[in-house]
Formats: structure tokens, sequence, C-alpha cells
């Protein structure tokens, strides 16, 4: 049975997991404490991909100490497996801690309840599902690479309040203030990828790069069926410095997309140009990206709302007025037909950031997330 002392420190075990955010991908985020009599005798996290995990993180903050009373707390079944560091299951069982609290399964096939079942088999009590919800949506982009093979998708754009990405001249820069920004910087250096249509590249010739640095180098991305980027746009000249993908169709210029793999972009050919987003991010998938973020424009962000695979918004509105039926929308497509069947957002957070309006969250999907 679930106590109120269990929730409590099941969410101190989640705040600490967080600390691992970007530095530990693929892998999911892990938090770890030890209790004994409701104080916290140890505490751990999982710090780094490759590195121990936060069980065994915890378990040395407390070496000398007894754990015959103590409760363990984890927001993910400790592994049963042997992958880059040893099983957490027999390292509990051999601990001497008698009950353990976990949040959720691990839907890693290697683990997914053996974990679990062997504490039971030890003679562990093992109580689950504590602060589930939580742990999921913490490692949602690890259980969408588990369970459907393809990155966490975030949408990232920002808009006049009437809804425009730019004014019907083509001027976008800058719709949102410093604040916001900012924060798409912080956004920029936790993800995998960053992914722009070929119009928004050629227009805006951005870097696509975090600054300051974030703990992740993502690898910046153009979606394209017949790319012609410059030479000289700041994607392909430091493309040898951070990497770049280039996407194709069976159309593209042969001759531009060698110029393109000189200067160090990498080329991704794909004979459908229907399923180009949905292939690239099967490939992203087996590179072991978990995140990716969708930056624009329209066509791109339209194209992945009508095929199921945006996951998370985040969204930056300026008071600001531009007008003009032509100017564009953040969103193209073929969109949604009837307005009972748009998309709501879940854990949805709302910000004022000096003058503009930060929303993010996570979309409620009408049917299961495509792949």
């Amino acid at each position: 049975m679930t106590s109120d002392s269990d929730r409590r420190w099941m969410q101190y075990a989640l705040k600490l997991a967080r600390r691992g955010q970007g530095a530990v991908e693929p892998n999911p985020m892990v938090g770890c404490a030890i209790v004994v009599n409701d104080e916290l005798i140890g505490e751990g996290w999982h710090e780094r991909f490759g590195g121990p995990h936060a069980e065994v993180n915890a378990l040395a903050t407390c070496q000398k100490k007894d754990l015959t009373n103590a409760t363990l707390y984890v927001t993910l079944e400790p592994c049963a497996h042997h992958g880059k560091t040893p099983p957490c299951s027999q390292t509990l069982i051999k601990s001497g801690i008698k009950r353990v609290v976990i949040a959720m399964q691990d839907p890693f096939p290697q683990v997914d309840g053996r974990g679990i079942e062997q504490l039971r088999e030890a003679g562990i009590e093992v109580l689950t599902g504590v602060a589930e919800q939580q742990a999921q949506l913490l490692n949602a982009p690890f259980v969408m690479q588990q369970l459907h093979h393809r990155p966490w998708v975030i949408g990232k754009w920002a808009m006049t309040l009437d809804g425009k990405i730019a004014t019907h001249t083509g001027s976008s820069q800058w719709i949102s203030n410093e604040i916001s920004r900012a924060i798409v910087h912080q956004i920029r250096g936790r993800v995998d990828a960053i992914v722009v249509g070929h119009q928004t590249a050629l227009a805006d010739n951005p870097s696509l790069n975090a600054r300051p640095a974030g703990p992740r180098t993502a690898t910046r991305i153009v979606v394209a069926r017949t790319p012609n980027l410059p030479l000289d746009s700041h994607l392909v000249s430091t493309a040898k410095q951070q990497p770049v993908i280039v996407t194709a169709g069976p159309e593209a210029d042969p001759t531009h997309l060698e110029n393109l793999r000189q200067h160090g972009v990498e080329i991704l050919t794909f004979n459908n140009e229907n399923e180009i987003v949905r292939e690239l991010l099967r490939d992203l998938a087996d590179r072991d990206f978990t995140n990716v973020l969708i930056e624009g424009g329209a066509e791109l962000l339209g194209a992945c709302l009508d095929q199921n695979l945006i996951d998370e918004v985040h969204v930056f509105v300026a008071p600001k007025l531009v007008g003009a039926q032509t100017a564009p929308s953040p969103i193209g497509g073929t969109g949604i037909e009837r307005m009972q069947d748009a998309l709501q957002l879940k854990d949805q957070t709302t910000q004022i950031l000096d003058d503009d309006i930060y929303i993010s969250g996570i979309v409620s999907h009408n049917k299961s997330p495509n792949v």
C-alpha cells in the first residue's frame, strides 16, 4: 500500500533523476533515494551515459550503513541484464535492502519486469506504480524509442498575436523577445537533432546551434526534396564542426549533393518523397536519437501533424500584429477537418516572459503515435 511518505520520497527521486537530463541519453533519466525511518541516508542519479546507474550511485553514498530497515525509492525498474554495467537487481539483492519502491516498469525488452521479478524472488518487498505517470512523462522519449522505435518529436515556433510566423514579405526576425529566444537555446542544448524545412533554411540562413552550448550537441538537419543550400550558408560552412544532414529525393541534383558532401554534409536520399519525414525519423532512431526538435517551417510542421508525429510543443506568442492573408502561419499541411477532433495539450504550462506568452505541453494523440 502506498503511503504519503512513499509518494514524497518518490517525488524527491524524480527530482534527482532530472539532474541527468542531456547527459544520459539515449539512456533514461533515473533517480534513487534510500530512506530509513523517513530520513534520507543515501541518494544518487544516473549521471552520464555508460556510467553507474542511479541505484549504484545511491548505495555508494551509504556504504557503511545498515540497510536492513531501509527503503529504496527508484524512478525506473532496476535493470536485470548485463549491459554497460552489471544488473542493478543483483546489486540490490546483495545490499540487504528489504523494501524497494519503483515508479515505473522498464520497457526495455531485456528488463521489462524481470528486475521486479528477481527482487521479489529474493524476498524483497516491491511496490510499483508510485508516481508512475510522472516517471513516464519524464522519460517519454526513452519510452517512445523502446515501444515505437522513433525519437520523441518536439515542435517549436514563435508567432504573432494574429498567428503569423513572418510578414507577407517573409520578414521574421525577431518575433519573440530575448527571454523566449534564450529558452529556445536551452531546448536546443538538450536535444539530439534540430530539424528545419528547406525553405526555412534558405530564407533564414540559420545556424541551429545552442548559445551557450548545452549538455548535448545537436545534429542539424534540413528536410528537402531537391536541396539547393548555398555552400557559404551557416549550416554548410560549419558542417565539419557540427554535424549537418540534408535529405534528398530522387530528383535532386547529384552535382550539388556531391558539393555538399565535400563540405562535410551528410546526404540521406529517400526514393519516396511522401515518406521522407517518417523515413528520416526511423533513421534517427537507428542512431539512438531520442529527442528531435522541429523548428519549422509551416510545410514541415504540417507534414508532421498530418502524420501524427508531433509529441510535444513549445510555442512563443508575441503581442504583435502583422496581418495579411498571405503571411504564413506556423502549421500547414492538410490539417484537421472538425474542431472536435483538434489535438489537445496535456501537462500544459503557460508562462509570461516579459511581454511574450510561452505555452508548452504534450500532444494528446487521438490515435497511437506514428512510426
